[in-house]
């Protein structure tokens, strides 16, 4: 987890210099010493003393600072950092790394550290798309600089374009990964499924559920934070597309199952979080169909059951959303989909489940043991659950090296 983790900040002089405020904030909430560096352009956009204030750190401006303890700023800061990121790099700055220039604090920290670095790029769209720009972009990847590709909109300019900050969330979910990249986890594929699928009536109405895909998200960014390769297949839902995860977006149960079919092949574990639709109607009309004074009736049909439906060498993970017999329904539904285990949680209750950013569930192994959560946020309950996941795959593990033996 990241808290007690060292982060450098690096602060350059573009005008996005005042969003890397918040990524610092967010960064200290999470518990992680912040080294803020600000090169000289950059303290003529945001004050050192904001960072300072915010971090509850110094920040540091010069190689050789006279009025500190007798250290070698560029030398300590690089010793201390778990992972350094520059956020906004300039091109200037960009320039000035990937020539191995140290004419300023922030770049002799970079050749000085052995840590992971993280470069996201703001400037004008110009400027970004300049050959030189990319080349030094590219000449960074191939040093294994991980680089946040700059959103697009409208710029400080007033043009539109490429070279926006890239949002602070998919600042954080890079740190996250970088740092988990060692975690229980790594070197574990993982398929998780989300949200509520979609089963179409006519061409503008369909048949869906409540479910908002939280738990799915939050197991997604769980697993990835724990070094895992993730893979989410997520049915509509309004949430952001999480960075450093193979996402693939579907609709109807069907689309889902060929989606989780075609990704299983390799992987260690299927968590099936997503609240798939069990019946379908029988025809979908061409045309909208129209209302009328009358009933109408639909014809409806069972969707494909797909944990039953996929085979292979994986641990399995299923859900129970249920509003009556809670664990009895979840209990039967491991034993008749032959899951590894289950997590069931009341649908009835009105601070958890559906739509919440909590849930209060059971989850059950095939050995009929149960460990009931109390109520938590849902990504404290994802890492409940891939608490669990990663025993028992470390269980298999140990096992076929017996085996082996």
């Amino acid at each position: 987890m990241p808290e007690g983790k060292t982060i450098v900040l690096g602060v350059t002089g573009g005008i996005a210099a005042y969003k890397a405020v918040e990524l610092a904030s967010k960064l200290t909430q999470e518990g992680m010493k912040i080294n803020t560096i600000m090169t000289n352009a950059a303290t003529k956009l945001v004050s050192p003393l904001t960072f300072q204030a915010i971090t509850g750190r110094p920040v540091f401006t010069e190689i050789f600072d006279s009025t500190a303890s007798f250290q070698i700023n560029h030398i300590s800061l690089a010793g201390t950092a778990d992972v350094i990121v520059v956020a906004p790099a300039t091109a200037n700055t960009l320039a000035k790394i990937a020539g191995g220039f140290g004419d300023n604090l922030l770049c002799c920290t970079i050749l000085a550290s052995k840590a992971p670095v993280i470069i996201a790029p703001a400037m004008n769209t110009n400027m970004y798309d300049n050959l030189a720009t990319q080349d030094n972009l590219a000449r960074l990847k191939d040093r294994h600089f991980a680089i946040i590709k700059p959103a697009s909109g409208r710029l400080a300019s007033g043009i539109k374009g490429t070279g926006r900050l890239a949002e602070i969330e998919t600042i954080l979910d890079s740190i996250h990964q970088i740092l988990g990249k060692n975690g229980d986890l790594a070197g574990k594929q993982i398929v998780i499924t989300a949200g509520g699928t979609q089963e179409f009536i006519d061409p503008v109405r369909y048949i869906t559920n409540r479910s908002s895909g939280k738990t799915g998200y939050s197991l997604a960014n769980a697993a990835r934070d724990r070094g895992a390769r993730v893979t989410l297949i997520s049915a509509p839902c309004a949430l952001r597309e999480p960075a450093g995860i193979d996402i693939f977006q579907v609709r109807t149960a069907e689309e889902m199952y060929h989606a989780t079919k075609d990704n299983i092949t390799r992987a260690d574990a299927l968590i099936m979080a997503a609240a798939v639709s069990d019946y379908r109607p029988q025809t979908i009309s061409a045309k909208k169909i129209k209302k009328k004074s009358s009933f109408i009736t639909l014809e409806m049909e069972p969707t494909r059951d797909i944990l039953n439906s996929i085979k292979g060498d994986f641990l399995r993970v299923g859900f129970a959303a249920e509003s009556d017999h809670v664990i009895e329904n979840a209990a039967l539904k491991l034993k008749q989909k032959k899951l590894d285990f289950i997590v069931a949680n009341d649908i009835t209750s009105n601070d958890s489940g559906f739509e919440s950013d909590d849930n209060k569930v059971t989850i059950i192994d095939c050995s009929g043991e149960k460990t009931s959560l109390p109520l938590m946020p849902k990504r404290e309950v994802a890492e409940h659950i891939l608490d669990k996941v990663a025993f028992l795959l470390e269980q298999r593990e140990q096992l076929r090296k017996r085996e082996s033996e």
